[in-house]
């Protein structure tokens, strides 16, 4: 089982240099680039736009109640911007961007390699890296920090509508402290680096579980599920990485 596991991660290893080296003939199929951006990216706003304003609005009630034992209402902007900026924000996305993005590109390449259309890439001298997984691999590098950029603005938005217009916190309070408080480098930038992170890392396992998967539907099923249960693993444990050298 463990020889497996690390046989696996060594493929994925390969697999990402091959990925590499076809960016650059990749890039001639700039249209493709462009449509797995709007796929990936476009297309999972509604969930990332929804999930983000409620988990803000969920902060925000429970950090109020928390922070009022402590007389420290006066924070709560500060605390849901950090909160949101260094972990739930590029964290939270990821997870959706797996489960939504993640698993689309692997039942899509898993298809292709179903119906042999990878095969007929490669007897009609296309490199099937170089068209179909490079260009979905930079999408999702692309794609992730501008999601996570839009799931930490409604959250801010959630976070503001129930401290201010409903629990009454004053209104240049909130605002205030979080931005005296909330640092460039240190929190957004940060953040956003997690973020480029995630949807590289997505995007490998997906397009790799997709690319490996035997020709059966049977096996595109298994693939779509380990690439959600991968990237949710693999995600979790390289935040906990990045953040214990980031800070």
């Amino acid at each position: 089982m463990t020889g497996d596991a690390l046989a696996q991660v060594g493929a994925a290893g390969l697999f990402l240099f091959s990925i590499i080296a076809a960016i650059p003939k990749s890039l001639r199929h700039y249209r493709e680039t462009l449509r797995q951006i709007w796929f990936v990216g476009a297309m999972s706003l509604v969930i990332i736009m929804t999930c983000g304003l409620f988990v803000g609005m969920v902060l925000s009630l429970q950090l109020y109640y928390t922070l009022a034992k402590f007389g420290g209402t006066a924070a709560l902007g500060t605390v849901v911007a950090l909160s949101l900026f260094r972990e739930l924000g590029p964290v939270v996305t990821a997870l959706l961007f797996a489960g939504r993005a993640g698993t689309s590109m692997t039942a899509e390449i898993g298809l292709m390699r179903a119906t042999d259309q990878l095969s007929a890439m490669e007897m009609m001298a296309v490199d099937p890296l170089a068209y179909v997984v490079a260009p979905r691999f930079i999408a999702g590098v692309i794609a992730m920090p501008l999601l996570a950029c839009v799931f930490n603005a409604l959250g801010i938005l959630g976070a503001h509508a129930v401290g201010v217009s409903w629990l009454g916190l004053d209104n240049g309070t909130f605002w205030g402290n979080m931005s005296a408080n909330v640092e460039v480098w240190n929190d957004l930038v940060n953040g956003v680096w997690k973020s480029a992170v995630f949807g590289a890392v997505i995007a490998l396992i997906a397009t790799f579980q997709g690319y490996t998967t035997p020709p059966t539907s049977e096996g595109v099923a298994y693939a779509t599920t380990r690439t959600v249960v991968s990237s949710s693993i693999v995600v979790l444990a390289i935040d906990f990485v990045m953040t214990a050298f980031l800070m």
